[in-house]
């Protein structure tokens, strides 16, 4: 789970600040268990430990089951995800001027070696057909919001305005991706690389697939057994360094890319066949997951004097 601190994520905040809520969570780490037996270990009646049970509940973290043994009055009780990450706000370089764009996730010009399982869907249906390559170069693709695949990748064109007398400062390059798999599975790490001008600017790993709560976004018909969401992550290109969300990850610098010599950048996100996890990669847009964006693009620059 992943929570921005906005308005709509204090019910997740509300329902860590309490000491029991903490302890059943830890508790409900460890097994599944009931209401009563919960009430059991933390000695408080069944009435005080229901009403944080609800709070847990209300704020996605924990979730009902159906209780084999036919008392539909005791339910099982399990955790709903492995984690919460709480994403700060964050002020980049605000003494620069910036260049933003926002590229459709569809709206990649070329794609390599796709291999199944793969497909894209947007807000509506599947597009093509699941398990098939050339569901890639559907025209229908266009208006992609998701995309998955096990091997392979997809590259777009970014805009370059910077090369008209502005010195490049930063280049930040934020998406939403998970790792693929065609079951739940929270724990399935992926490699996920990043190339910018054919240039291999760096590699992350991905935990999982991130099936454990719907989407804020994800359309009621996709399947709650499938990638829901993903971790929104910022490729950040310095003029020393590469780093994801502050992470150093290559020595690759702006000057490397040659961003002077070019009115476009070409942006290739997949997986490096040489990667030693080989999870897969899913790409989330604005009618998937849980952040209303595409590929946003932003150049930060300042003017040559």
């Amino acid at each position: 789970m992943e929570i921005d601190l906005v308005r709509d994520s204090l019910p997740v905040i509300h329902a860590l600040d309490s000491e029991t809520r903490i302890d059943i969570i830890n508790l409900l780490a460890q097994q599944q268990t009931t209401i009563t037996a919960l009430a059991e270990r933390l000695h408080y009646s069944k009435a005080i430990i229901s009403k944080h049970v609800r709070i847990l509940m209300d704020a996605g973290i924990v979730q009902e089951l159906a209780n084999d043994n036919g008392d539909r009055r005791q339910k099982i009780l399990e955790v709903k995800t492995d984690s919460i990450l709480v994403n700060l706000p964050e002020h980049i370089y605000p003494e620069f001027s910036r260049l933003d764009y926002d590229i459709p996730l569809g709206n990649y010009f070329a794609n390599t070696d796709i291999e199944p399982t793969c497909g894209l869907a947007n807000k509506n249906e599947i597009i093509g057909k699941v398990d098939d390559p050339n569901s890639f170069l559907s025209s229908e693709r266009m208006t992609a919001s998701l995309l998955w695949f096990s091997r392979g990748s997809v590259e777009y064109i970014i805009p370059n305005e910077v090369q008209f007398n502005r010195v490049p400062e930063l280049l930040d390059i934020s998406f939403e991706l998970s790792s693929e798999f065609p079951v739940s599975n929270n724990n399935w790490p992926s490699d996920i690389s990043f190339w910018i001008n054919d240039i291999k600017v760096g590699t992350w790993t991905v935990s999982g697939n991130y099936s454990d709560v719907r989407g804020k976004l994800t359309p009621s018909w996709w399947s709650s057994e499938f990638s829901q969401y993903g971790i929104l992550k910022h490729l950040r290109v310095h003029k020393t360094d590469t780093g994801i969300d502050g992470q150093h990850i290559s020595d690759v610098s702006l000057a490397d890319l040659g961003i002077a010599e070019s009115s476009t950048l070409r942006l290739r996100v997949g997986i490096d066949p040489s990667s030693p996890h080989q999870g897969g990669l899913t790409l989330f847009g604005k009618d998937f997951g849980n952040y209303p964006q595409d590929i946003h693009v932003a150049f930060f620059y300042s003017n040559k004097s």
